[in-house]
């Protein structure tokens, strides 16, 4: 339930961006891409910062501020691996799309980076197993890893009809590939839920 609770707090954040981008300031990310990601990064990044600090490791040596800290410092690093990491895949380079993926980058990194970071800090072997080897163990795990998986796996698929001409403004960088990565995002959250229903189911069988 605790988990439940929490991605539902994060999927209700983006979607209180989106609301706030269309009904207040009347622009969505196919008329206006970088002011709709950039209400998306302002509303869920502290959303996400603090309530995934909650659950940092060794709590007796971390503070909760400091887990804020540490996710907020994973902020820029994610955004700067994600933007590297699209470009590195084909995404257009120019000042007229800069602004555009700094916004993206910094969601993408509000899905993966950030929860990890304020969770895990520095602990390399742990983002290893999370996103290298994909080996979540503890309930924890599975709300960090699938919803960051999910994410980049749908930006991925969502790239695909950028290259084809049909015309369409959602083609456009990075409208598709948002819409992909809030898709994968949102089932890779409903997925963690069931993997850990199946995860606890198992572990009280195996007591019993």
């Amino acid at each position: 339930m605790e988990a439940l609770l929490i991605h539902l707090l994060s999927g209700l954040g983006l979607a209180i961006a989106l609301w706030f981008a269309q009904s207040v300031e009347s622009v969505d990310l196919v008329a206006d891409p970088a002011r709709t990601l950039g209400r998306i990064s302002v509303i869920e990044c502290p959303i996400v910062i603090l309530l995934f600090s909650r659950y940092r490791q060794n709590p007796e040596k971390c503070s909760y501020l400091k887990a804020v800290g540490r996710g907020a410092l994973a902020l820029p690093v994610g955004a700067l691996a994600n933007a590297l990491g699209a470009i590195a895949l084909g995404a257009p380079v120019g000042t007229q799309y800069l602004q555009k993926t700094i916004h993206w980058s910094c969601m993408m990194s509000a899905f993966t980076f950030v929860p990890a970071g304020s969770v895990f800090g520095s602990s390399w072997s742990d983002w290893q197993r999370i996103f290298a080897y994909t080996k979540p163990v503890r309930s924890i795990d599975y709300m960090i890893c699938l919803p960051a998986h999910g994410a980049i796996i749908g930006a991925w698929f969502g790239a695909w009809p950028m290259p084809l001409d049909w015309e369409r403004p959602w083609q456009d960088w990075p409208i598709c590939v948002t819409y992909g990565a809030i898709l994968g995002y949102v089932l890779g959250m409903v997925a963690s839920i069931v993997f850990i229903l199946l995860h606890d189911s198992h572990h009280c069988t195996k007591v019993d």
